[in-house]
């Protein structure tokens, strides 16, 4: 039995390194939750292997360090933050998009214990790093093919994402990649194949991590290359210091280069380099980041203690919301800095924990005897580089596992017997061996079926209700099923029904009868959720929106207007409630609302368009062009509510126009038809057919649509 617990419990821990390619279809957020679930169901796994060991064996039973007593702090303060959270089941349970919450955090930390026990005394860490930088090898084949097109960019452009699904998130997994690399070089002396293997695979970690253009990690890879390169040049020997020195000349020269040519045809014309090196323009780069920043901090201020609990930087976000930042994400989750979240999950108590964590990590590293000095430099180089790059980017499943990864080696390079547990006598009555570990194994059962299926099961209805399909009721049905199989999925799926039920109120394919059922199910959700939720402005939003589509008007200003309370300063819900108020025919009170958008921040276009178009549907012509040609030095602008709005005021000569750069600058089929609709409205149906039949020639999907509006042009002949 014990042979059994000890290779189940290996085996679990040497399959997750390669979490990293598992991309499954059919899930919702695919590139998130199949590793997430897979990871907590080996977690669980190997802990409840590891239970059974401490039984059998003393050598794998808990010890102390200095280095465990933080995290154990961390751990246990940010569960006392969550229970107290403004949401606490999402901060304990997070959602399908970043999978995070108290949760995660619970089976990061017994992948620590685990690791740090069985790998530590059955001495394997070497070859659990060579699996972890071999999945990584795979990964970067992935990035290969993307890079030479042959596979698919999962973000679009040009940062490769692998299977991943997010540029940043690679690029802070391979930073870690990188450094255990080089780590595994120093360690293999003797097996020159291997070696010069390892030296390659650096070299193509390298090549994908700046194809990536993740300027927070390449950043960070120079500035802690080049600490650890002067920890290295203080405390080594002459060949050492040479070493070091050469590292530290090589940083400079290519950070001194790439300043040097950063207006050069080669930088500029290179997405990559350019990007990286628009980091010289610090202030204006670092600009939105010290403003979200600056919003946390306030939320700090009013939450100083327990703070807001994980996931709950939405509601500083929305609360301290700046109008500048309206070009950005319309609705931030993180902080983009991970000290920054934390503070803003747990309060400063939680911050002091994890800073004091990754100290003794340091401090244990740095004694560890049992490593070389070479390779404690590598390994505190490691941490040193995840805190530059955290100093702009947020945690993810592949960034914890590998961090937890060394913070396991620097306790167990520090750890001593714990004397209760060594004095505990060692399993040896087979009767009581056989109870034990059936228990064990049923509690596994349970944990795996408890915290993952359900919502795993949840994911994929969710999936199938996602599905387009002109059957509303089969849909519905997936929605219903997604609600019956619980778990953490309800507010994703509650905002999946909104979407569908608000893009089926238009739908010619769908029965008055459905739309109904469809509409009434929605607003029962999105009304339970609410009261789970009560101060999420997005969820009030949405309600709105919804309400809205469906014309119950005054229900809709009650939703918008608790919206605009818990966020007064977000233009996006200023824009519904004008919009609330056009559709509802009081272009006047619209105007308003508009107008207040764009008096929160004048140099932005988006509220510019908003405002003129309700002095236009107020029929004030004179003073809507004037705000146009103020803003943008033209009439003519390709926003959507401004060509409603020269619809609506049958201004054809600028809706033409609108047209005509809509049409020109998404260059779609639908945007083509508008304008056709719009010279045929103007009287010029010669032209309207010309321009059908171009968009025809250039988007045969849309030959069907085409000939039907031909069809309309000629008088349905």
């Amino acid at each position: 039995m014990k042979k059994i617990a000890l290779w189940t419990t290996l085996t679990s821990l040497f399959i997750i390194p390669f979490l990293a390619l598992y991309v499954p279809d059919g899930m919702f957020f695919p590139f998130i939750t199949g590793k997430n679930f897979g990871f907590r169901i080996l977690v669980e796994i190997a802990f409840s292997a590891w239970l059974l060991l401490a039984f059998f064996d003393r050598k794998y039973r808990p010890q102390f360090s200095w280095v465990l007593v933080p995290y154990v702090f961390f751990v246990a303060w940010l569960f006392v933050a969550d229970m107290l959270a403004v949401n606490a089941h999402k901060a304990l349970w997070s959602n399908f998009e970043r999978m995070d919450g108290w949760v995660t955090l619970i089976h990061v930390f017994l992948f620590f214990v685990v690791a740090g026990s069985v790998l530590s005394a059955e001495k394997l860490w070497r070859k659990w790093w060579l699996t972890f930088v071999g999945a990584s090898f795979l990964v970067c084949m992935h990035a290969v093919f993307q890079l030479i097109g042959r596979l698919q960019i999962n973000q679009g452009g040009v940062r490769l994402d692998a299977t991943l699904g997010n540029a940043e998130y690679l690029a802070g997994y391979l930073l870690f990649a990188i450094a255990m690399n080089v780590w595994l070089i120093i360690k293999t002396v003797h097996n020159a194949w291997l070696r010069n293997a390892l030296y390659a695979l650096a070299l193509l970690q390298l090549v994908i991590l700046f194809q990536t253009g993740t300027r927070g990690t390449l950043i960070a890879l120079v500035v802690a290359a080049g600490l650890g390169s002067l920890l290295w040049f203080v405390k080594a020997g002459k060949k050492g210091r040479t070493i070091a020195l050469s590292i530290m000349a090589v940083l400079v020269v290519l950070v001194g280069g790439l300043y040097a040519l950063r207006g050069t045809a080669v930088v500029t014309e290179s997405p990559n380099l350019h990007r990286l090196a628009s980091t010289f323009a610090l202030k204006k780069e670092l600009g939105t980041r010290l403003t979200i920043w600056g919003m946390a901090l306030e939320g700090v201020q009013e939450r100083p203690v327990t703070g807001w609990g994980q996931e709950g930087f939405n509601y500083v976000f929305n609360q301290y919301y700046r109008p500048s930042l309206y070009a950005q994400e319309a609705w931030f989750d993180r902080a983009h800095n991970l000290f920054i979240d934390w503070l803003i999950a747990g309060g400063i108590p939680a911050l002091l924990f994890f800073v004091l964590l990754l100290a003794t990590a340091f401090y244990a590293l740095y004694r560890n005897d049992e490593y070389t000095l070479a390779e404690r430099v590598v390994l505190i180089t490691a941490l040193i580089a995840y805190c530059v790059q955290g100093l702009v980017v947020f945690d993810n499943l592949l960034t914890y596992i590998p961090l937890a990864a060394i913070l396991a080696m620097a306790h167990a390079g520090r750890a001593r017997p714990v004397g209760f547990l060594t004095r505990l006598p060692e399993m040896k009555d087979e009767t009581l061996t056989i109870v034990t570990s059936v228990g064990v194994v049923a509690l596994t059962v349970v944990l795996i079926w408890s915290v993952n299926v359900p919502t795993i099961r949840a994911g994929y209805n969710i999936i199938n209700a996602m599905t387009p399909t002109n059957d509303a009721k089969a849909r519905l049905g997936y929605f219903k099923a997604a609600y019956a199989n619980g778990g953490f999925a309800s507010q994703e799926v509650t905002e999946q029904l909104l979407q569908f039920a608000t893009a089926i109120a238009a739908s010619d394919q769908v029965t008055g009868e459905q739309k109904s059922e469809v509409a009434h199910y929605a607003v029962e959700k999105i009304a339970e959720q609410i009261n789970k939720a009560p101060n999420d402005a997005r969820l009030r939003m949405q309600y709105a929106v919804l309400l809205r589509t469906y014309g119950q008007y005054p229900g809709a200003y009650v939703e918008s207007a608790r919206a605009a309370q818990l966020s007064p300063n977000k233009q996006s819900i200023l824009f519904e409630q004008g919009i609330e108020r056009l559709q509802a025919g009081n272009a006047k009170a619209a105007t308003e609302f508009f107008t207040k958008a764009y008096e929160l921040d004048t140099s932005n276009p988006v509220a510019a368009s908003y405002s003129a178009a309700g002095y236009l549907f107020q029929g004030d012509v004179a003073t809507g062009k004037a705000l146009l040609q103020n803003a943008f030095g033209t009439t003519t602008v390709n926003q959507d509510i401004l060509i409603y709005a020269y619809y609506e005021i049958k201004d054809w000569k600028d809706l033409i126009l609108a047209l005509e750069l809509k049409s020109r600058e998404d260059g779609d089929a639908k945007s083509a038809f508008q304008l056709a609709a719009a010279y045929s409205q103007a009287g010029m149906n010669g032209t309207a057919e010309q321009i059908i039949i171009k968009a025809m020639a250039e988007h045969p999907d849309a030959k069907d649509q085409g000939n039907a509006l031909l069809k309309q042009l000629h008088g349905g002949k």
